[in-house]
């Protein structure tokens, strides 16, 4: 996939193109379901493909107070969007000047003069220009205008209800993680490195990993079913894990931590540079404020038997996927 960080990247014989505009955020099923429609048809048509973005969200320059972190910051959405096979993705800097363009003139001088796109797909709600003045039959007349056609799609659902970026966020901050792998397609996942102060070394023996400070989206506070993968590539390795998000009030400590505790751990190469991926897989229970240390480990050990027999259900299941949750009737202690 071809990236190009701002208009003036885009090459001056690009096109023409198939395009869908929007945010992006969590690449879930319903953006998938479009761009594979943008794909098909471009390769049908023999143009490009093309998806236009934003950086940073638009509401974190219009409406910065009450602006929310990100399911998939930039890098990762990149990775997502490549994945789905599209040619190219425009990554517009949003400005406070490019919030005041017209409808018009993003039209002119973005779809028609840039991408010449000759096909716009977008979703019933998209908004676009100065103050979201335009919506769908605005741009339909300026397709008319200015040589692209327009392609509408109502909203995918699941289960009856609609799959949205906004939803998924907020089932996220409920930790309701099972739901959040259905709309996204795949498990939700933070990317980060190893927090600094805790001793890391060339080799790393303590089965214990915290996350450094993570500015987008956790789930809610509570112990989790999950895999954290140390490095990238064809040296990663993934470990099964129990996961802790939360102030760990059992200390008395306000110390907010995304702590994990490895289960089939052994020595590995680690410093405080080191990418880590953590997949979320299943929640556990709430964080809770035992009477004692002692109680506290008590309920660990049932966390980890859980998990455990999570990830042996996983594994017998073979290579089926893990569109559903293998412990799904657990209930919290």
């Amino acid at each position: 996939m071809q990236i190009f960080r701002q208009l003036a990247e885009v090459p001056a014989n690009f096109g023409p193109s198939i395009a869908t505009i929007g945010n992006f955020d969590g690449v879930h099923r319903g953006h998938q379901w479009v761009i594979a429609e943008v794909v098909s048809r471009a390769r049908s048509l023999g143009q490009h493909s093309v998806a236009i973005t934003f950086d940073p969200h638009p509401a974190r320059i219009i409406r910065p107070e009450s602006s929310q972190p990100l399911i998939t910051p930039l890098e990762k959405k990149l990775e997502l969007l490549s994945a789905t096979g599209i040619d190219a993705t425009l990554i517009l800097p949003f400005t406070e000047e490019l919030s005041r363009m017209t409808a018009r003139t993003f039209a002119t001088d973005v779809l028609q003069q840039t991408l010449r796109v000759t096909e716009l797909h977008e979703g019933e709600n998209f908004r676009f220009g100065y103050q979201a003045q335009a919506g769908v039959e605005s741009l339909e007349a300026l397709g008319r205008e200015l040589g692209f056609s327009v392609r509408v799609y109502a909203p995918r659902h699941l289960r009856g209800k609609a799959i949205s970026s906004s939803r998924i966020r907020q089932l996220i901050t409920d930790g309701d993680i099972s739901h959040v792998r259905a709309l996204l397609g795949r498990s939700f996942a933070v990317h980060s490195t190893p927090a600094s102060g805790r001793g890391y070394g060339t080799r790393y023996t303590v089965p214990t990993i915290n996350l450094a400070p993570y500015a987008e989206l956790l789930p809610a506070h509570g112990v989790y079913i999950t895999s954290l993968t140390v490095g990238t590539g064809a040296s990663s390795e993934t470990f099964d894990a129990v996961t802790n998000v939360g102030n760990r009030p059992t200390f008395g400590a306000d110390s907010f931590a995304v702590e994990s505790y490895l289960l089939n751990f052994h020595p590995i190469e680690l410093n405080e540079t080191t990418p880590l991926t953590l997949t979320f897989l299943h929640r556990l229970r709430a964080e809770m404020r035992w009477p004692n240390p002692e109680a506290l480990k008590e309920q660990i050990g049932r966390d980890v038997a859980k998990a455990k027999r999570y990830f042996n259900l996983c594994r017998a299941v073979g290579s089926r996927p893990r569109s559903a949750d293998p412990l799904a009737t657990l209930q919290e202690p």
